[in-house]
């Protein structure tokens, strides 16, 4: 069934056809395509109010991404904020609640291209951090768009190390105000969203000092421009930071700071405050000051990072099975690429990685909100594996979705360096994630902190701790030893329970390795400090295998879910057997490393991996339909539902302003050229 949102359009005749290339890979479908939506959706009550609020969004020519392709840095920044202002009387207008899941459906709809997103940036911040009375004052202000306000933590000279902030918030009780200054170059803020031209607040992130002692990193509330001229204020520099690879319409800027004042209650205090007299009182662990960080990296891996991969991938496949090229038999029509078993290769891995993160980000939203509960409880007791677990899988998904869509901007060829295919912008800003909210290598080594810290307390008390007493993210590391892979054919690899059971060993080795050799370096005399910096790349390695093993499990936790819809339950399988064992295959060494897997063993999980490229084929182009991406968010010559790539590529690409004004280099440089050489024939 064609869902309302993928009606093909009614311009040219071309468009009110689809081609039938593509219309052959739906004929026949193994399971029930809607299904699996409403699956993704977590209910079917969601695909609807999605569709409904894509459908408003989509019909308003308003919204339109025409042209985008064609539009200079100031052109994207306008149109961005031009969206979002009629995009807030949209929501006013329908009354879309800012808690409601509507927003979040219409800005899946307008793919992203709105400004003013650092402004929900501040306010999670705020509801994290701030007081109930800050939440009053300061959300009431925000929600209502009196003051327009960014996040501004990164530095010129710090980034994910928090602690190195340079900027200072130094407390006077004389006047009980907050003296803000950027003592240094590297102190100036860079990068915040927002910043640039837009915004007239900032949640500056600074070093507290009261009482003549550091108290660490606290954010503060910051007025950067009038809010009667938008000049910025006294002791403000602020502007714009250049061109970037891309989110040209996001106004990334800079902020320098020369001891600017703000009321102490501008502090927020949730965790910690600064009395009257200078005294300062903390709630919980230091670490609170850094937990908006946490809320924005859950949210990112879902909402932000994933749909990127899993836009690339509808595009990718769905060119696939258009584009044809070569024969595989001599007297065969040229054969539609994705039949080539090396295009599968390219592109279904990473169509089971966009599944595998899709399950894998819900089960770590759904624990954020569970520990969340808890800290505004007062109990900070999940804190540490809600932090490890974030930080490891915004990296690991990162990192992954970064190089999947650079592999399905090739498995395109000629036609993914195009920017009408859509692809550069999903590569250019995914490839942006694996810096912003942490860098990635960083949050590893934040991760592998806590899996080494765990195992060497585990140690001390042997035979004390029991699985269910562990941390369920690490309960692995207490479960039976599993020497051997005890596979003996290639379908044995098909079993969840086997993967999961060597990617749990595995994990627990190469923490057990690291744990151990940080030990050895500490006994030869190092101090602590070296020590750690010379086993990082071990650490790093052992904190990606915990995350697949946390993946593998999400993922084979929703086919159990599934045992009553069997036609759904054998197409995730296959999507959840092929990531398994693509990541024990590229992590071969790993496995082999300590005889867990055997030569033999190593060729029996290819030649499975290998059968799954050819089962999933006849189900590729269902799977991404399933994601039910509207053709108007995929901003995408080459994945149109419709598959009229080349007509849509051609007619695009006469909308070029270069094919519509005059050549001004043919006056000034060709003309003269073409001249003087004719004049010496």
């Amino acid at each position: 069934m064609v869902s309302p949102v993928h009606r093909v359009s009614l311009g040219d005749t071309w468009s009110r056809k689809v081609n039938p290339d593509i219309e052959s890979e739906r004929c026949t479908q193994s399971f029930n395509v809607e299904r699996l939506t409403n699956i993704l959706d977590q209910g079917a009550k969601n695909t609807a109010l999605r569709r409904k609020v894509e459908s408003i969004i989509q019909s308003d020519p308003e919204y339109s991404l025409k042209d985008l392709y064609f539009m200079s840095q100031n052109e994207r920044y306008e149109n961005a904020l031009r969206k979002m202002v009629y995009f807030l009387r949209t929501a006013q207008r329908l009354g879309w609640s800012v808690t409601g899941p509507e927003l979040g459906y219409a800005y899946r709809a307008v793919a992203g291209d709105l400004g003013l997103g650092l402004h929900k940036v501040f306010l999670n911040s705020l509801n994290v951090l701030g007081s109930e009375e800050q939440k009053a004052k300061w959300g009431e202000l925000a929600q209502q768009y009196q003051i327009i306000a960014t996040y501004a933590q990164t530095e010129l000279g710090h980034g994910t190390y928090l602690q190195g902030l340079e900027t200072e918030a130094t407390y006077d009780p004389a006047t009980q105000e907050f003296v803000l200054h950027s003592p240094t170059l590297t102190a100036t803020k860079w990068w915040p969203g927002d910043l640039g031209r837009t915004a007239t607040h900032a949640l500056v992130l600074a070093q507290l000092i009261c009482s003549g002692a550091r108290q660490g990193m606290h954010a503060f509330i910051v007025p950067i421009r009038s809010l009667q001229d938008h000049t910025s204020l006294p002791g403000i520099t602020v502007g714009d930071i250049g061109p970037k690879m891309d989110f040209e319409h996001v106004d990334n800027g800079f902020l320098q700071l020369d001891h600017v004042r703000v009321p102490r209650e501008n502090m927020l205090s949730r965790f910690a405050q600064v009395l009257p007299d200078g005294t300062y009182v903390k709630q919980g662990a230091a670490r609170t000051n850094y937990f908006s960080m946490v809320v924005v990296r859950v949210h990112l891996l879902r909402d932000e990072i994933l749909p990127l991969l899993q836009k690339a991938c509808v595009i990718a496949t769905r060119y696939s099975v258009i584009r044809r090229q070569s024969r595989l038999r001599p007297s065969d029509p040229e054969a539609k690429i994705l039949d080539y078993q090396t295009q599968q290769q390219k592109i279904f891995p990473q169509l089971a990685m966009a599944y595998a993160f899709h399950f894998g980000a819900i089960k770590v939203l759904e624990f954020f909100q569970h520990a969340y509960s808890a800290i505004r409880d007062g109990n900070f007791a999940l804190l540490p594996e809600l932090h490890a677990l974030s930080a490891g899988m915004k990296a690991t998904i990162s990192e992954a979705c970064t190089q999947g869509a650079e592999l399905c901007r090739r498995a395109c060829g000629g036609h993914g360096f195009s920017k009408l295919s859509g692809l550069p912008s999903l590569v250019t800003k995914v490839t942006a994630s694996c810096t912003y909210e942490g860098e990635n290598t960083v949050l590893y080594l934040q991760t592998a902190r806590f899996l080494v810290n765990n195992y060497l307390q585990i140690q001390t008390r042997p035979g004390s701790t029991s699985q269910s007493s562990l941390p369920q993210s690490i309960d692995y590391l207490a479960a039976p030893a599993l020497a051997r892979c005890p596979a003996q054919k290639a379908a044995d690899f098909l079993c969840p329970e086997l993967y999961t059971a060597a990617w749990g060993h595995v994990a627990a080795r190469l923490i057990k390795d690291s744990a151990h050799s940080l030990q050895t370096l500490m006994q030869s005399g190092l101090d602590e400090h070296e020590a750690w910096n010379r086993t990082t790349v071990q650490l790093v390695q052992a904190a990606k295998a915990h995350c697949y093993y946390n993946i593998v499990k999400s993922f084979t936790q929703v086919l159990d879910e599934l045992r009553n819809e069997p036609a759904i339950q054998q197409v995730l399988k296959r999507l959840c057997n092929l990531y398994a064992l693509h990541c024990i295959m590229t992590n071969a060494g790993d496995f082999l490393h300590d005889g867990f897997l055997s030569g033999a063993q190593a060729d029996m999980a290819r030649a499975a991996y290998l059968d799954l490229l050819h089962l999933i084929r006849k189900d590729a182009i269902l799977l991404t339909d399933a994601f039910d991406f509207t053709d108007q968010s995929l901003n995408s010559a080459l994945g149109c539902y419709d598959g009229n790539v080349y007509e849509r590529l051609f007619e695009w690409a006469q909308r070029s302003p270069t094919n519509t004004q005059e050549n001004s280099a043919y006056e000034k440089y060709l003309k003269p050229l073409l001249q003087n050489r004719r004049a010496k024939l």
